[in-house]
């Protein structure tokens, strides 16, 4: 159970649930709120993000771009924990899952969500699979943006209200997710920059260098910061004081970024995704005050 528990990769789940529960804020900042559906699009971040955890064990496994003792967190079939035919049948049995619980969503949404299902599953594989993965060609970093930030934040908010009236704030503030999810990315990237060079696997970080990458983690979450201060800017100081005290956290994962390496950003790996998850719990609280009338 361990070596699963590994797999699941259990410090990056904080970037899915991150985009679900700023989608509720940004719903709840318009007065709504519907329990069950907030529900199913948390269960369903996070049975597809542990499918693409899953699938990325498996198939660079499969393709040879992972190798034991890697820098990063030890990967279950590369070092013989768990069979490769468990870990296949473990990402298709998750992604059915989350599939399943999809489908229940649709009764809060409409048709147009089953394509969109349809393609968060297929990115869920293509971030590791098939002839052109991902996050081998430097585009993982998009693809998070993307799925760990405009869709859950977007999707989340409509299923909340049924509607798009709210997507004047949602879908910035995804868009301010995204850069932060992909935060992860670059430090995960950061890592495995001697080990993704020497088999080919070519990420933002092997392409641009650590260097210019840790200027892209550092301008991303004063970016990120400035869209929401902006968006919020009708309750401020509190916009003031959710974007201080993210940009303190980030400044100094930063610093630790810069002057790290290997398995000594595993820690600044798991800081990153906390950062995030910080930021949206603060989101979370503000809006609930919003829900509340606090703020009339």
């Amino acid at each position: 159970m361990r070596k699963w528990i590994e797999a699941m990769r259990l410090r990056t789940l904080p970037v899915s649930i991150s985009g679900v529960l700023a989608g509720i804020a940004c719903a709840m900042m318009g007065i709504d709120f519907s329990l069950v559906p907030a529900l199913l699009c948390l269960l369903f971040a996070i049975l597809a993000q542990i499918a693409s955890n899953f699938a990325n064990e498996y198939y660079d496994f499969r393709n040879g771009v992972d190798r034991k003792g890697r820098e990063g967190f030890r990967r279950g079939v590369t070092e013989g924990d768990i069979t490769p035919a468990a870990m296949k049948y473990a990402t298709f049995g998750t992604l059915a899952a989350a599939a399943v619980v999809g489908c229940l969503m649709l009764f809060y949404g409409s048709w147009w969500m089953v394509p969109i299902g349809l393609c968060i599953g297929l990115f869920a594989l293509a971030y590791s699979a098939g002839p052109y993965p991902l996050s081998h060609h430097g585009l993982g970093d998009v693809a998070v943006v993307i799925f760990f930030g405009i869709v859950p934040v977007t999707l989340t908010c409509y299923l909340q209200q049924g509607d798009w009236r709210e997507l004047w704030l949602s879908l910035p503030i995804s868009v301010a997710v995204g850069l932060l999810a992909a935060n992860v990315l670059i430090v995960n990237n950061c890592r495995d920059e001697d080990d993704d060079r020497t088999v080919g696997k070519r990420t933002t970080v092997v392409i641009f260098g650590r260097r210019a990458m840790g200027w892209v983690y550092l301008f991303s979450g004063i970016v990120a910061m400035g869209i929401v201060f902006y968006m919020l800017r009708w309750i401020y100081p509190v916009s003031a004081v959710i974007a201080a005290i993210y940009l303190a956290m980030h400044f100094h994962t930063w610093r630790k970024l810069v002057s790290g390496s290997g398995a000594a950003l595993n820690p600044v790996l798991g800081a990153t995704a906390r950062n995030l998850l910080v930021f949206t719990l603060l989101l979370f609280a503000v809006a609930i005050l919003c829900y509340s009338n606090f703020f009339i």
